[in-house]
């Protein structure tokens, strides 16, 4: 399979195989007007399969929702065919409006219009919990 590299865009790289349509959506990726490939189960040393999404036009990505889809994600911005900056991702802190709290009771799901935040309380297990009620996402 050959698959053209882009001149000026982004590059999400590292994706754990399986995970890019996920990706796709939570970014909005298929409201854009340009060339959007995903690359499913590619061979790697590291990861053994991987997926590699392709934007061919440059875009503000949300780090955090990618970082919490998955840490191990690496982003590429690309400029004149030239790789200009990498960001390694990691579990982010806090994410707001990516999670939506489960419990019935909390603020969020009774007020309208209140952001739904969580914050990272167990790096090591990645547990996230609600602002406002310590809920867990299921």
């Amino acid at each position: 399979m050959n698959i053209d590299s882009i001149k000026n865009g982004i590059v999400i790289d590292h994706i754990e195989a399986g995970k890019s349509m996920q990706l796709y959506k939570f970014l909005n990726l298929d409201s854009l007007d340009c060339s959007v490939a995903i690359i499913k189960n590619v061979v790697s040393k590291k990861m053994g399969k991987k997926d590699i999404i392709k934007i061919d036009e440059e875009i503000d990505v949300d780090l955090d929702v990618l970082g919490y889809i998955d840490p191990n994600i690496t982003v590429n911005v690309i400029k004149d065919g030239v790789r200009i900056k990498k960001f390694n991702l990691e579990l982010p802190e806090r994410v707001t409006n990516v999670i939506r709290c489960k419990n019935p009771r909390c603020i969020t799901s009774v007020e309208r219009g209140i952001d739904q935040v969580f914050k990272l309380t167990d790096r090591e297990n990645r547990i996230y919990r609600c602002i406002y009620c310590e809920s867990k996402p299921d």
